[in-house]
Protein backbone atom coordinates (compact mmCIF):
# COMPACT_ATOMS: atom_id res chain seq x y z
CA UNK A 1 0.00 0.00 0.00
CA UNK A 2 1.31 3.44 -0.88
CA UNK A 3 1.98 5.85 2.03
CA UNK A 4 -0.64 8.36 0.87
CA UNK A 5 -3.38 5.69 0.76
CA UNK A 6 -3.35 5.60 4.57
CA UNK A 7 -4.02 9.35 4.60
CA UNK A 8 -6.87 9.02 2.09
CA UNK A 9 -8.43 6.19 4.10
CA UNK A 10 -8.10 8.17 7.31
CA UNK A 11 -9.69 11.29 5.82
CA UNK A 12 -12.49 9.28 4.20
CA UNK A 13 -13.30 7.64 7.53
CA UNK A 14 -13.15 10.99 9.31
CA UNK A 15 -15.54 12.50 6.75
CA UNK A 16 -18.06 9.69 7.29
CA UNK A 17 -17.86 10.11 11.07
CA UNK A 18 -18.22 13.89 10.83
CA UNK A 19 -21.21 13.54 8.51
CA UNK A 20 -22.93 11.12 10.90
CA UNK A 21 -22.25 13.45 13.83
CA UNK A 22 -23.65 16.41 11.90
CA UNK A 23 -26.81 14.49 10.97
CA UNK A 24 -27.35 13.39 14.57
CA UNK A 25 -27.07 17.03 15.66
CA UNK A 26 -29.74 18.16 13.18
CA UNK A 27 -32.51 16.62 15.27
CA UNK A 28 -33.40 16.99 18.92
CA UNK A 29 -32.92 14.20 21.45
CA UNK A 30 -35.29 12.82 24.06
CA UNK A 31 -33.35 14.55 26.83
CA UNK A 32 -33.59 17.86 24.95
CA UNK A 33 -37.38 17.41 24.66
CA UNK A 34 -37.64 16.77 28.41
CA UNK A 35 -35.49 19.83 29.10
CA UNK A 36 -37.63 21.98 26.75
CA UNK A 37 -40.82 20.93 28.55
CA UNK A 38 -39.27 21.61 31.96
CA UNK A 39 -38.16 25.04 30.74
CA UNK A 40 -41.65 25.72 29.31
CA UNK A 41 -43.38 24.72 32.57
CA UNK A 42 -41.02 26.99 34.51
CA UNK A 43 -41.73 29.87 32.07
CA UNK A 44 -45.51 29.42 32.42
CA UNK A 45 -45.25 29.42 36.23
CA UNK A 46 -42.92 32.43 36.33
CA UNK A 47 -44.42 34.68 33.65
CA UNK A 48 -48.00 33.50 33.31
CA UNK A 49 -49.67 31.43 30.65
CA UNK A 50 -50.59 34.32 28.32
CA UNK A 51 -47.01 35.57 28.02
CA UNK A 52 -45.56 32.06 27.81
CA UNK A 53 -48.05 30.83 25.19
CA UNK A 54 -47.32 33.92 23.08
CA UNK A 55 -43.58 33.21 23.34
CA UNK A 56 -44.02 29.55 22.37
CA UNK A 57 -46.31 30.32 19.42
CA UNK A 58 -44.36 33.37 18.30
CA UNK A 59 -41.21 31.26 18.12
CA UNK A 60 -39.39 33.60 20.47
CA UNK A 61 -35.72 32.75 20.75
CA UNK A 62 -35.15 29.57 22.72
CA UNK A 63 -38.58 28.03 22.05
CA UNK A 64 -37.87 26.42 18.67
CA UNK A 65 -34.75 24.33 18.25
CA UNK A 66 -34.43 22.44 14.95
CA UNK A 67 -37.42 20.04 14.96
CA UNK A 68 -38.15 20.67 18.66
CA UNK A 69 -40.92 23.06 19.74
CA UNK A 70 -43.54 23.45 22.49
CA UNK A 71 -47.23 22.57 22.13
CA UNK A 72 -49.76 23.14 24.92
CA UNK A 73 -53.22 21.51 25.05
CA UNK A 74 -56.11 21.93 27.44
CA UNK A 75 -57.82 18.80 28.76
CA UNK A 76 -60.35 18.90 25.89
CA UNK A 77 -57.63 18.72 23.24
CA UNK A 78 -57.74 22.41 22.37
CA UNK A 79 -54.38 23.84 21.28
CA UNK A 80 -53.37 26.76 23.50
CA UNK A 81 -49.87 27.27 22.07
CA UNK A 82 -48.02 25.76 19.11
CA UNK A 83 -44.40 26.50 18.29
CA UNK A 84 -44.55 25.23 14.73
CA UNK A 85 -48.02 26.16 13.44
CA UNK A 86 -49.81 29.16 14.94
CA UNK A 87 -52.92 28.30 12.85
CA UNK A 88 -53.48 25.36 15.22
CA UNK A 89 -53.98 27.66 18.23
CA UNK A 90 -57.59 27.68 19.32
CA UNK A 91 -58.48 24.48 17.46
CA UNK A 92 -59.92 21.51 19.30
CA UNK A 93 -58.00 18.52 17.95
CA UNK A 94 -59.26 15.77 20.26
CA UNK A 95 -60.33 13.60 17.28
CA UNK A 96 -57.20 14.18 15.18
CA UNK A 97 -55.71 10.93 13.89
CA UNK A 98 -52.20 10.08 12.78
CA UNK A 99 -51.31 8.13 9.62
CA UNK A 100 -52.20 4.85 11.37
CA UNK A 101 -55.61 6.09 12.55
CA UNK A 102 -54.50 6.66 16.16
CA UNK A 103 -56.33 9.48 17.96
CA UNK A 104 -53.08 10.78 19.38
CA UNK A 105 -54.39 14.03 20.90
CA UNK A 106 -57.15 12.15 22.77
CA UNK A 107 -54.57 9.63 23.99
CA UNK A 108 -52.25 12.49 25.01
CA UNK A 109 -54.98 14.20 27.04
CA UNK A 110 -55.96 10.89 28.68
CA UNK A 111 -52.32 10.19 29.58
CA UNK A 112 -51.93 13.69 31.03
CA UNK A 113 -54.98 13.12 33.23
CA UNK A 114 -53.80 9.69 34.42
CA UNK A 115 -49.99 9.90 34.50
CA UNK A 116 -48.93 13.53 34.69
CA UNK A 117 -45.54 12.99 32.97
CA UNK A 118 -45.16 10.62 30.05
CA UNK A 119 -43.78 9.77 26.62
CA UNK A 120 -46.21 8.98 23.79
CA UNK A 121 -45.53 7.46 20.35
CA UNK A 122 -47.40 8.34 17.15
CA UNK A 123 -46.70 9.45 13.58
CA UNK A 124 -46.48 13.07 12.47
CA UNK A 125 -45.12 15.25 9.68
CA UNK A 126 -41.52 16.30 10.27
CA UNK A 127 -41.37 20.09 9.73
CA UNK A 128 -37.84 19.78 8.34
CA UNK A 129 -38.39 17.01 5.75
CA UNK A 130 -42.20 17.22 5.34
CA UNK A 131 -42.31 13.41 5.62
CA UNK A 132 -44.56 11.45 7.99
CA UNK A 133 -42.26 9.87 10.56
CA UNK A 134 -42.53 8.06 13.90
CA UNK A 135 -42.47 10.62 16.69
CA UNK A 136 -42.29 10.52 20.47
CA UNK A 137 -43.88 13.34 22.45
CA UNK A 138 -42.91 14.11 26.04
CA UNK A 139 -45.60 15.86 28.08
CA UNK A 140 -46.11 17.13 31.60
CA UNK A 141 -49.47 18.02 33.07
CA UNK A 142 -49.58 21.55 34.47
CA UNK A 143 -52.89 22.48 36.10
CA UNK A 144 -55.49 21.78 33.40
CA UNK A 145 -53.01 21.61 30.50
CA UNK A 146 -50.50 19.28 28.88
CA UNK A 147 -47.19 20.97 28.01
CA UNK A 148 -45.39 18.95 25.34
CA UNK A 149 -42.36 18.77 23.05
CA UNK A 150 -41.49 15.90 20.73
CA UNK A 151 -38.69 14.24 18.84
CA UNK A 152 -38.67 12.30 15.61
CA UNK A 153 -37.37 8.74 15.79
CA UNK A 154 -34.41 8.18 13.49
Amino acid sequence: MKPYSYSISFFAAAAVIASASLQAGEYASRSEAEAMVAKAVKHIKADGKDAAYADFTGKKAGWVDRDLYVVVYDMNGKVLAHGQNEKQVGKELISLKDADGKEFVKERVDLAKSKGKFWQDYKFTDPMTKKILPKSMYCEKLDDTAVCAGVYKR
